[in-house]
């Protein structure tokens, strides 16, 4: 029986601020109880669970993290988990012009336990990459599966990758030399937690198992590397093929998003 109870406190005591490398052109910024997270495709906020802060002094903090980044002429995402302090955030950022937009699920899944060879379907190959022409191809397989421009990607994880190229691992499944599926995993340093991110399928190969491999693929590089725990932030998609990889829901997180005016 796994214990959520454990699972979400380690969640919120380890993976709410970045503890790893400083992408490169990237800079951390602490005003008060948040980080801002500057120099990316947009400004991003990050908190403990509790931001200690209510009322007018919320506001003041809210306000004062969109006007920030308004003046750079950038847009700021502020990342909120269903059972964040205070209770009365979400409409805080609402008031100060912030959008909800689709919440995630929170899964937890045990590195040993999700671990296995990838099984692809014939003619697939997968490899890790980190060339400047694979990380294009990822991007637009994202700009595919996503509808939206995602040509930002190639550059976020190329800074990743020149900010520290061991702390990331940069999966591809390709047939007949196109990308078909792309996965990334974060091993960010003095935490139990492997993050999984930014997994897509071009639609005609959805249904073929090459996400479930993705899965197992980096499960067990983290079983290698010594992280017992597996994170993922899963849209609805993806959130039953995880639970059935046997990892367990914890919270949700919603970024509320705010765009600077044209």
């Amino acid at each position: 029986m796994a214990d959520i109870a454990a699972f979400l406190a380690a969640y919120d005591a380890q993976m709410r601020l970045p503890s790893g490398p400083v992408p490169s052109g990237m800079a951390y910024e602490h005003d008060g109880p948040v980080l801002r997270i500057v120099g990316g495709h947009v400004g991003r906020i990050r908190a403990p669970r509790d931001i200690g802060v209510t009322g007018v002094a919320l506001d003041t903090l809210i306000r004062r993290q969109r006007d920030y980044f308004e003046a750079r002429g950038e847009g700021v995402e502020w990342k909120v988990r269903a059972h964040d302090l205070p209770a009365e955030l979400p409409q805080r950022l609402v008031a100060a012009g912030f959008v909800p937009q689709q919440p995630s699920t929170v899964l937890i899944g045990v590195a040993r336990e999700v671990a296995a060879d990838p099984a692809l379907p014939a003619g697939v190959a997968l490899r890790q990459v980190r060339e400047p022409e694979d990380l294009r191809r990822i991007a637009d397989l994202q700009t595919a599966v996503f509808g939206v421009d995602c040509s930002w990607v190639a550059g976020d994880l190329g800074a990743r990758v020149a900010a520290d190229p061991g702390h990331i691992s940069i999966l591809v499944a390709e047939a007949d030399d196109r990308v078909v599926c792309a996965a990334i995993a974060v091993f960010d340093p003095g935490i139990d937690f492997a993050a999984l991110l930014g997994g897509a399928t071009l639609p005609a190969w959805r249904g073929r198992g090459l996400y479930r491999a993705m899965i197992a693929a980096r499960a067990r590089e983290a079983v290698t590397r010594g992280y017992p725990l597996l994170h993922v932030d899963a849209s609805p998609a993806s959130a039953p093929i995880l639970q059935r990889c046997g990892f367990h829901r914890i919270t949700t997180s919603t970024h509320y998003d705010w765009t600077p005016p044209d």
